[in-house]
């Protein structure tokens, strides 16, 4: 890079931070929306941006998460905004959510519009989650306290098939295939007496034996807040903990500590300057026995391969065998003095072994992060101008401490002696070790820095006439590395996003609006020459209501429309740097010649992909218009955005249509990546309000939702059917095939097309329809089969309600989804070869039950051909969520007249209480990992 493109780059980090508004009359600090570096009046919002005010949330909602319940509350946000990840920032830096307590945050601003997010450069192209933080103000000392005890109980457990039940269909499964049965009828007739688990082994690891019926959660809050004129105020001090809901071995020392602290101090400095910074420190500390419980959970059959039990009692072991009595004598694990470790040649290790010796596991996770900015008014230069200059740095740091023991497993023989189980002999398999030394596994580290400056003017002319603008500048790093772990392997990474944007904007008497916003981004990922781009967009604006015409309409109290085109400039989309060079690997494998004259030869190089130095920016190219009203005094409020968004020049390496097939062959690949893909996401997001007063009683309900709708408009492809393209369908549209239901019986599967998954298809298998007649199921009779709304389904929606009577409140936050589609294609439902077992493999297919079976037949084999993505294994993932509900009693305020105490509430909720769905089971059960919970809890807050 030249010296004058590294000026340039200088000048546009020196040049950043906040957007101002005037206000509009009657406006106040609290009417004011969080945008782009800076407030707007809400009288002037023309962007599609909403804001929920998380510390009045806070006062009906114990909820500790810093996005909790925005959801019920947001239309066109359900974790994407308009069906894309967004940029999360954290009092106007990039940071994770994660990083912040509920209970420190002022507010959540979720900016939906390119128009909105303009300002903020590529990394925000797809929209921001502005999470701001709370500030002191001028009052006396007040601290608020809060505290908490809850309660989470898994929703839904796996069901697995017991030990017994397990050999016999496995039997099944092998006679279905052709094979003999494995295990005889004398096994499975002692699992099923339970007489001795220990020789005929059955273990549920969901039992009460390994875990508890329930988490137990405590978190405790304390805020410090006020100030004068010169210096406000705020501190926020946080603990939480959570144990675990296994209580084996080391896992029943479990825990989830988090320790936060955060201060916010604004100064005036002199009548000219203001000055602010925040600190915050989390700690948090995350201890586990070692071990993959939740993994061996859902792998490991019931009957351990009928090879060994988890623990072997001494007591069944032959007390005249030497060896025997040799190891259990050397052993550095007998557990609590009655039981060796069991095991096998194929489970050396496992989750219960590992929890009760193999050691221990602490996570320790460090966070610090550092903001400070000063802010200039320059009226004395020309009134309405402002500077303001920011820095932020985070740190972020992560290692573990570990204790690791090896040790001995032994696998048993088991014989009958004076007619009793006996052990009668051991294979030793490992040994014991010691160890009194912990080591610290690989540490990694996050650092994120921010520097940003900015000129602000905002004046008014002759009343009516309101002008601002904005010179803004903005620029971070984040770089991320590790150290060397035990395989001596490390890391190093850094991302880098800077620009430059200017904002004009003018409104008459807030009622005619114009804004123009317009930013140079910069791309490290582009050849030289493409690294810069400008993003253009401009919104208009009427308050209908302020006209003439509609002064009769005294039931309308306002009524705007907005509309905005943008077109975005991105690099997110481009997924790796150098993407436009050409690449080449060297060696044996790559490429190998001979010498003209027959000798040997050698290796060469080979092309991976070829240049493209034209490569450049994506393109986000939106148009929306907006509606907001409010009637009857306010009681009704309504906002609505109809958006299209269009996402153009997506990569490809234009195989199929773009270039011609000896780009890539035995000489290597020769495809560069190019801009050609284009796809379309559309539809519309509302919010509606309702708020009344009546008498003793206060009612607010609101509701809010998105239609939404996403198509591949370009795609470099080339398929043997048009019902095969995938331009004109949906993102997030799954192929698959169609199922007719099951074959029953030969002479069905001869006269049928014939199946091409492998293996052979037999009565009680899947049947497909043969799309395209050609006489051969493959992968030319897939369709699209529905949208599985990966980035938001085709409806969401969200409800909240707040009821108040005197002195009790009721809070109620949910949200849910319609028109989406999913499979059931995890290994709960995919039972195949010696797979664990679950119960839904008792509506299988046999003879007995072709007509009403509900599963293919059993098989012993991978069952290719049943486990396809097809109709059979969909559901509607159509479901509605009770996420909060929450009754809360404010103590009269009389009784405190004469002490410290000034107000004390006590409440009782629950999140994530009910969800509606056919398929509820399915959707809330997690397999291979930990439960999904039903929490309820107990608090009180406390203002002194």
């Amino acid at each position: 890079m030249d010296k004058r493109k590294i000026y340039i780059g200088c000048m546009a980090l020196a040049l950043s931070l906040c957007s101002s508004s005037v206000l509009a009359q009657g406006e106040t600090e609290d009417s004011l929306i969080n945008v782009a570096f800076g407030k707007v009046a809400k009288e002037d919002l023309v962007y599609a941006v909403s804001s929920v005010n998380m510390s009045e949330l806070s006062k009906k909602t114990a909820n500790n998460g810093s996005l909790s319940n925005v959801s019920s509350y947001i239309g066109g946000y359900n974790g994407n905004i308009w069906g894309q990840g967004a940029l999360v920032l954290i009092d106007g830096v990039p940071r994770d959510a994660s990083m912040v307590k509920g209970s420190e945050v002022e507010s959540v601003t979720v900016m939906k519009d390119a128009a909105a997010v303009a300002l903020y450069g590529s990394r925000a192209s797809k929209g921001v989650i502005l999470i701001t933080t709370k500030r002191g103000k001028v009052s006396p000392l007040s601290i608020d306290v809060r505290g908490n005890v809850g309660w989470s109980f898994p929703k839904v457990f796996p069901k697995y098939l017991d030990s017994d039940c397990y050999m016999n269909l496995y039997n099944e499964a092998r006679t279905n295939d052709g094979m003999t049965p494995l295990y005889d009828d004398a096994t499975i007739y002692n699992a099923s007496l339970g007489t001795n688990p220990y020789r005929y082994p059955s273990v549920d690891f969901y039992s009460k034996d390994y875990l508890r019926s329930s988490k137990f959660n405590v978190n405790a809050t304390a805020e410090v807040h006020g100030g004068t004129e010169k210096t406000r105020y705020y501190l926020n001090l946080a603990v939480d903990y959570n144990n675990s809901l296994i209580k084996y071995g080391e896992h029943e020392n479990g825990k989830d500590f988090t320790f936060n602290v955060r201060g916010n101090v604004d100064m005036t400095l002199a009548q000219w300057l203001t000055a602010s910074t925040n600190a915050a420190v989390i700690v948090n500390d995350y201890n586990t026995g070692r071990g993959d419980y939740w993994g061996n959970a859902a792998s490991m059959r019931t009957n351990l391969e009928g090879q060994f039990a988890p623990l072997l009692p001494i007591s069944m072991m032959d007390p005249n065998n030497a060896t025997i009595q040799d190891y259990i004598a050397t052993s550095n694990h007998l557990i609590d003095g009655q039981y060796l470790l069991g095991g096998s040649t194929s489970y050396q290790s496992n989750a219960l072994s590992e929890a009760l010796v193999a050691g221990y596991t602490r996570q320790k996770y460090r966070k610090f992060l550092f903001d400070v900015a000063v802010r200039a008014d320059l009226s004395g230069i020309t009134e309405g101008l402002a500077f303001k200059t920011a820095f932020s740095v985070d740190y972020n740091t992560h290692f573990s401490e570990a204790y690791a023991l090896p040790y001995a497993v032994y696998q048993p023989t088991w014989g009958t002696i004076n007619g009793k189980d006996m052990i009668v002999g051991l294979n030793k398999i490992n040994e014991d070790k010691s160890s009194t030394s912990e080591y610290v596994g690989q540490a990694t580290y996050h650092q994120t820095m921010m520097f940003s400056a900015q000129f602000d003017y905002a004046r008014t002319f002759a009343e009516n006439h309101n002008v601002s603008a904005n010179l803004v500048g903005w620029g971070y790093q984040q770089q991320y590395s590790a150290d060397s772990n035990h395989s001596g392997e490390g890391a190093y990474h850094r991302t880098s996003n800077v620009n430059l944007g200017i904002r004009a904007a003018y409104n008459y008497a807030h009622k005619y609006y114009v804004d123009f916003s317009g930013n140079v981004v910069h791309s490290a990922k582009l050849a030289e020459g493409k690294r810069n781009a400008f993003s253009p967009t401009v919104t208009l604006g009427w308050r209908l209501s302020n006209e003439k015409f509609m002064e009769n309409a005294t039931w309308l109290d306002d009524l705007r429309i907005t509309a905005s085109y943008a077109n975005l400039a991105q690099d997110l989309d481009i997924s790796d740097y150098y993407m436009y060079k050409a690449d080449y690997q060297f060696g044996p494998s790559y490429g190998w010649y001979q010498w003209a004259d027959g000798s040997v030869g050698g290796s060469t190089a080979s092309s991976r992909k070829g240049a493209n130095d034209e490569l450049t920016f994506i393109h986000r190219k939106e148009f929306r218009v907006g509606l907001d009203a409010a009637l009857f005094n306010r009681m009704l409020k309504f906002n609505f955005n109809y958006f299209n968004q269009t996402t153009s020049g997506l990569l490809t390496q234009g195989s199929s249509t773009i270039y011609p097939s000896f780009y890539n062959s035995g000489l290597g690949n020769f495809l560069p990546w190019k801009n050609y893909n284009e796809d379309r996401r559309s539809g519309f997001d509302f919010t509606a309000r309702m708020d009344k007063k009546f008498g003793d009683w206060e009612v607010g309900v609101g509701f809010s939702g998105m239609v939404y709708a996403s198509k591949a408009l370009t795609r470099d492809e080339v398929w043997e059917g048009d019902y095969l393209y995938r331009k004109d369908h949906a993102l997030d549209a799954s192929w698959g095939y169609v199922c007719e239901g099951f074959f029953n019986s030969q002479a069905e599967i001869d006269n049928s097309p014939k199946q091409t998954f492998g293996g052979t298809v037999r009565p009680g298998d899947l049947k497909y329809s043969d799309l395209n007649g050609d006489g051969v199921i493959d992968s030319k009779d897939q369709k699209d089969l529905g949208k599985m709304g990966w980035e938001a389904a085709p409806f969401t929606f969200g409800v909240n309600a707040t009821v108040k009577w005197k002195n009790f409140t009721l809070f109620i936050a949910g949200n849910g989804q319609t028109g989406a589609y999913g499979y059931k294609n995890n290994s709960y439902y995919w039972n195949r070869g010696t797979s664990k077992f679950s119960e839904v493999v008792l509506g299988r297919w046999t003879e007995a039950t072709a007509a009403t079976a509900t599963y293919p037949r059993l098989t012993a084999g991978d069952g290719t051909n049943n486990f396809q993505n097809s109709t059979f294994w969909m559901y509607k993932t159509d479901r509605f969520t009770l996420n909060n509900v929450q009754l809360t009693y404010d103590l009269p305020k009389s009784i405190f007249d004469h002490i410290f105490i000034k107000g004390l509430s006590v409440y009782a909720g629950g999140n994530d209480l009910v969800m509606f769905a056919k398929e509820r089971e399915y959707m809330e059960m997690a397999v291979g990992a930990e439960p999904n919970y039903r929490s309820f809890y107990f608090g009180f807050k406390v203002n002194m």
